[in-house]
């Protein structure tokens, strides 16, 4: 059975496109406003979609299942596997009463709410980002958070934020590999005019971060700090992309932003140390030269803790962060790949759906279908080398088997409705994707002309809030913006840059990213209020880079790489 895409049902692109978001309405509505659990609302939600998409769009039934199915099952094994290992790995150290020490040893650093969240969500979560992407940095960044006394609330809401500017270039490079390959334009130009749009975000989202958690006063009190991790950031992002590669951007930022913070503060603190009003008094206090003669000698022991005791509390964390990169490395993945029978073949079939739906125009110049493989890779999945990380530092923890299968058998029990959640918002992405509802919407951004520059950044925005990844937007709606670029005479290269920088603003809202952040900070059943708080920050933010690509379009057409 084939099938070919319908984008316009009634014949009315505008009752189209509303009956086309019924099921992000749906399922956005019950978070949010009805404050529904969040496995029921992804129910209530794929069950709108599975309806929509065979009713209206006139996609055969057993397609719209499968691709149900099919989303599920990537949803488990891409995204909740990541979590979930993730989760193991927090609760390992918890459990062994590491995490204690962290805590003690990032406030040797400094005890500033403030900093800390520089430092960990910014920094630390766009290494992860990097090497991993895929939700991990909200789960790990989130989790650590928790970990060092963190709200939960402010350790989901925060580190939504806080994963947008490196998003770009996650899991080593695959949204910018992704965009090359669906919109045929070289993946040089694309990688540097990304480049030359979101390191000015990268300088900004600093700043947005501390001013979310706290008030104008006190986020110009650590003015200083918030531009060292910006700027540093920021310039290691456009080099690095302009002028080396797409893989290890993230990695190298969040690198040496991290490490020019930390020194930095070995030489600077704020005047007054901000911290949430219940939080106990820190167990350390920050050591700078100015300080430090006034601190006597018994005082000052008590501060230090024994680097050895350091080392062995992050030891985890560093394992992980190990693994994951070595995963990410494409000569290991390609390895560990070649252990699954389905990879040899290019993946399995999906029974039903490969190749059955077509993709027509305006969407891309020539009918297309769509490719419906699962390459169960188990072994080369991020998921599985966190879990890997998890055991690993179990054991050289000195943690039994046994308590060992214990922990993760709580683990897993705690998180089962937020994978059930994630499970079947990965499903309504998939059945929007193949049934052209994604699309739909698409070409409502295409109707602004002029404005086009400004909304089709929304368009990648809205790419990624429904599917969760910037990869997938890019995947949508690449071709799309290279023909509607060519159409209004703008650059093609900017257009499809457009997409992916803007869909790093999305990554806040999209219904799978708040799952991950609850479950990752123990807030299920809290998702709406988050969504609520982040969503004028996600479309504050993608107005800015909307902003920016309009002047690059009519203003500084020169900078754009061709």
């Amino acid at each position: 059975m084939t099938w070919t895409q319908v984008y316009d049902p009634f014949g009315v692109w505008w009752l189209s496109t509303l009956v086309a978001a019924l099921p992000v309405v749906v399922l956005l509505g019950l978070l949010a406003v009805f404050r529904v659990k969040p496995h029921w609302a992804a129910m209530a939600g794929a069950a709108c979609a599975l309806a929509v998409a065979s009713v209206v769009f006139h996609m055969p039934w057993s397609l719209s299942t499968t691709s149900l199915l099919y989303g599920a099952s990537f949803g488990l094994l891409k995204i909740a596997w990541i979590v979930v290992a993730a989760v193991f790995l927090y609760d390992i150290s918890v459990c062994t009463g590491q995490f204690e020490i962290m805590k003690q040893s990032v406030a040797s650093i400094t005890p500033d709410r403030r900093l800390q969240v520089l430092l960990v969500a910014f920094c630390f979560g766009a290494i992860i980002e990097g090497a991993a992407g895929f939700g991990a940095p909200v789960a790990i960044a989130g989790a650590f958070m928790i970990g060092l006394g963190f709200k939960p609330f402010h350790a989901a809401a925060l580190n939504l934020i806080a994963n947008t500017a490196p998003v770009a270039w996650g899991a080593i490079g695959t949204p910018v590999h992704t965009l090359a390959a669906v919109s045929g334009l070289p993946e040089s130009d694309l990688n540097s005019m990304i480049g030359r749009i979101l390191p000015i975000t990268a300088i900004i989202v600093p700043f947005w971060l501390v001013r979310a958690m706290v008030g104008w006063r006190e986020t110009f009190e650590v003015l200083p700090a918030i531009l060292v991790v910006g700027v540093s950031f920021a310039v290691t992002q456009f080099v690095w992309s302009n002028f080396i590669d797409s893989n290890l951007v993230d990695i190298a930022g969040g690198l040496i932003s991290l490490i020019a913070t930390v020194t930095f503060l070995r030489f600077w603190q704020p005047r007054a140390i901000w911290r949430f009003k219940d939080d106990p008094a820190p167990e350390a206090q920050a050591v700078t030269p100015d300080s430090e003669s006034a601190i006597g000698v018994n005082e000052h022991r008590s501060i230090q803790i024994a680097r050895t005791r350091i080392a062995r509390a992050w030891m985890p964390f560093a394992v992980l962060t190990l693994f994951v990169l070595l995963w990410g490395l494409p000569s290991i993945k390609t390895a560990l790949n070649q252990v699954t029978p389905a990879f040899k073949r290019g993946g399995w079939d999906v029974p039903a759906l490969h190749l059955a739906v077509t993709r027509a125009a305006p969407v891309v110049s020539q009918p297309e279908p769509e490719k419906a493989k699962f390459d169960f890779n188990w072994l080369a999945a991020t998921g599985s080398a966190c879990f890997l990380a998890a055991i690993l530092s179990g054991l050289l923890l000195r943690v039994s088997p046994a308590e060992l299968i214990r922990i993760f058998g709580r683990t897993m029990f705690r998180m089962r409705f937020a994978v059930l959640a994630i499970s079947f918002m990965l499903g309504i992405g998939f059945v929007t994707r193949y049934s052209g509802m994604d699309a739909v919407l698409g070409l409502a951004f295409t109707r602004t002309g002029w404005l086009f520059p400004f909304f089709g950044t929304f368009l990648g925005w809205l790419g990624v809030a429904l599917t969760g990844s910037d990869t997938s937007s890019n995947a949508l709606f690449g071709g799309l913006q290279r023909i509607t670029a060519q159409q209004l005479n703008l650059s093609p290269v900017l257009m499809c840059a457009a997409n992916s920088a803007g869909g790093v603003m999305g990554k806040m809202v999209d219904a799978q990213s708040i799952v991950v952040a609850t479950a990752a900070t123990n807030q299920v059943g809290n998702e709406g209020a988050i969504f609520r708080f982040v969503l004028w920050h996600s479309i504050a933010l993608a107005s800015i880079v909307g902003l920016i690509v309009m002047a690059y379009a009519y203003l500084f057409s020169g900078a754009i790489p061709h």
